[in-house]
């Protein structure tokens, strides 16, 4: 029961404190003392205290569109294993479940973005879509490969099997797992090199355009939504690169915790050392994490 209400409040509390410690990471680099580590819970309280403005233009979908994220992204949510404890719902080929539920955010985030009849949105969702459709084959393509070393359909399975022995037997495979999923993770969440989440250049924007009509609680819960997918590919991509193993069920959530800001540091290390990808260059980078995924899938099965 402890373990379930661990998995609660961090599946809550957690995601926002992940863009605060990047945050913090990218100002430590530059310089500055940056924004307080806090700062992310701040901004979301702050819109969902505000009111939402919606265009008469605009139908039902523009306004299910960040509810319909935010549930799906959630639901995703209680599907994937955090640490080495299970989570709250799990089944044979809940993978699948979980690969679709955000896709399904995904797809209403553009499909809102459309219904404004802004061609600016489009152009975003236009190019949310086409990233989106390089970036979901790695991991389809992990997942092959970790329920082949596993034996399972389960995200349990697959992913709490993952340990060092298994690094000694498959350790080329999942290297390029590992480097694909961390391609993907970057661009899923609209970090640079693929996105910058604070840009408002016309050329360069992606996401965010896609979102510049939303408001108030609306626009929070997009952010949160986006906050949520970076804590639940984080949590993937950890099983993989850190498959660690503690006795104590507290220690082991301290590991968890501990890993998942590592990652955020990781992520603001690699936004300070490098500048952002031309549009040009993206979908070259998203077949090269195809490629990998590939060629992993193929060293499995052989």
């Amino acid at each position: 029961m402890l373990d379930i209400l661990i998995h609660l409040v961090l599946m809550v509390l957690m995601p926002p404190l992940l863009f605060g410690v990047i945050n913090r990471t990218k100002a430590s680099f530059a310089g500055r003392t940056g924004p307080p580590l806090l700062q992310p819970y701040f901004d979301l309280f702050r819109l969902f205290r505000k009111g939402s403005i919606f265009s008469r233009t605009t139908t039902w979908v523009f306004r299910a569109g960040p509810i319909v994220t935010l549930a799906a992204t959630l639901t995703a949510a209680l599907l994937i294993p955090c640490g080495n404890h299970s989570p709250l719902l799990s089944f044979n080929g809940d993978m699948i479940l979980f690969v679709y539920l955000l896709a399904l955010g995904r797809f209403f985030t553009t499909v809102a973005a459309l219904d404004t009849g802004s061609s600016f949105e489009g152009m975003g969702a236009a190019r949310e879509v086409t990233y989106s459709c390089l970036a979901e084959p790695v991991i389809f393509i992990a997942l092959l490969v970790l329920s082949r070393l596993s034996g399972s359909l389960s995200l349990v399975g697959i992913l709490t099997h993952s340990s060092t022995a298994l690094w000694m037997t498959s350790g080329a495979a999942l290297v390029m797992l590992v480097v694909g999923l961390f391609f993907v993770i970057l661009s899923e969440n609209c970090r640079i090199p693929f996105d910058d989440p604070n840009t408002h250049l016309e050329l360069t924007m992606i996401h965010e355009v896609m979102v510049l009509d939303h408001s108030g609680p609306a626009f929070g819960m997009i952010l949160y939504a986006s906050a949520l997918k970076l804590y639940i590919l984080g949590a993937f991509f950890l099983h993989l690169l850190l498959p660690l193993r503690v006795a104590g069920s507290l220690q082991d959530w301290l590991v968890f915790v501990m890993s998942m800001i590592l990652l955020a540091v990781a992520i603001g290390v690699v936004e300070s050392s490098m500048a952002r990808y031309r549009l040009v260059r993206v979908p070259q980078m998203l077949l090269s994490a195809s490629v990998l995924a590939a060629f992993a899938l193929m060293l499995v099965v052989r």
